[in-house]
């Protein structure tokens, strides 16, 4: 079983920032980051990275969110998040697989089988 850590999240008011980062034990891993909306009974894809090298958003995250990750080992992911707005409030996951996820399938939750316990993130007007 994968240990993925996530961490960064708390309370901003709207208009703020957090950067969030989830870290995996080794290198070889695949990873992105989700959320989980209160009373929303499934987790939204956010930002990922495509096998292209390119990043993939969510259309209500993109420009906004800036998915980045550590240059030499591939162990740690961050989402920095700006301008952050009430409707982001959600519960934050990082997930990951081993090895990398078919091309435009990034975002989506049965790619990933390994996922963390979740950072909050509230945001008020």
């Amino acid at each position: 079983q994968v240990q993925l850590e996530e961490s960064g999240g708390g309370s901003v008011q709207s208009g703020g920032s957090l950067r969030l980062s989830c870290s995996v034990p080794e290198r070889g891993y695949w990873m992105s980051w989700f959320r989980q909306a209160p009373g929303t009974a499934g987790r939204e894809g956010i930002a990922a990275f495509s096998t292209t090298g390119s990043p993939s958003y969510a259309r209500p995250v993109k420009g906004r969110f800036t998915i980045s990750r550590d240059g030499t080992k591939n162990t740690q992911y961050f989402l920095q998040m700006n301008d952050l707005k009430p409707d982001d409030t959600a519960m934050y996951y990082c997930a990951a697989k081993q090895g990398p996820v078919p091309l435009a399938y990034e975002l989506g939750i049965s790619e990933y089988p390994f996922w963390g316990r979740g950072t909050q993130v509230t945001v008020s007007a």
